[in-house]
């Protein structure tokens, strides 16, 4: 008897599968034949809701669909009971990063305090928001942070990363910029760091500056104030 009920439980745990990969396959195919640009999806899963599926493409962009691919829904699945934004978490995760993994070789360290808590940053020399938050870290203590110099904006933008990056004292170079607003000396050496960075972001969708990310792999787009960039180093804790 022991053995028909396994037997049982086993049918129908492969019934089960069966008809997932089925269903998944179904929306493949309906929506790369109808979206072009859902030719290639990365993962469909279940979410709470009966008959809605998760759909993701170019590794952290989420839609919903339905059971067929019939129908495609973009926007934020909140769950109002919980009070939590379901789409924001999901993203939240699949945009952190392994913090242990950054190219630290690519940037410059700013030490202050005892340095035990870390922070890696993305800027640009020529960014307002930038700037206010430079000014702001300034707070900040017992923290190490990386600094990714990252010139998105503008050809002088580049043009003075380049002349931080090739500086005696960057973080001072960067700190005379940023902070007090003192022109940086033109300097000469071999910048290959910056294009690497700029490929660095381009692989973990880095659009805007400042973007920071914390040790347990976080990521936060904008300029934080002290008292935030605070609560996030408490609250990170390393993967």
């Amino acid at each position: 008897m022991r053995t028909m009920k396994t037997i049982t439980v086993l049918g129908l745990l492969a019934c089960s599968l069966g008809s997932a990969f089925a269903q998944e396959a179904a929306i493949r195919k309906n929506l790369a034949e109808r979206m072009p640009a859902f030719a290639k999806i990365d993962e469909i899963s279940k979410t709470p809701i009966n008959g809605l599926y998760e759909v993701r493409i170019n590794e952290s962009d989420i839609f919903y669909t339905d059971a067929e691919g019939n129908f495609l829904i973009q926007g934020n699945l909140i769950d109002v009971r919980a009070k939590r934004n379901l789409t924001e978490e999901r993203v939240e995760k699949l945009s952190a990063i392994d913090f242990a993994a950054l190219p630290v070789k690519d940037a410059f360290t700013i030490v202050r305090g005892n340095g035990k808590r870390k922070l890696a940053v993305f800027e640009d020399p020529n960014c307002g928001y930038c700037k206010r938050f430079e000014r702001d870290l300034q707070k900040v203590n017992d923290i190490t942070v990386y600094m990714f110099l990252f010139p998105i904006l503008s050809q002088d933008s580049t043009d003075k990363a380049k002349n931080i990056w090739c500086a005696k004292d960057q973080g001072k170079a960067w700190l005379d910029l940023m902070v007090r607003d003192q022109p940086v000396a033109k300097g000469s050496c071999d910048t290959s760091a910056l294009e690497r960075n700029l490929a660095l972001g381009r692989k973990h969708k880095i659009t805007g500056t400042p973007t920071l990310f914390f040790e347990d792999g976080s990521r936060v787009p904008g300029a934080i104030n002290a008292q935030q960039v605070e609560q996030q180093l408490a609250a990170a804790k390393p993967r």
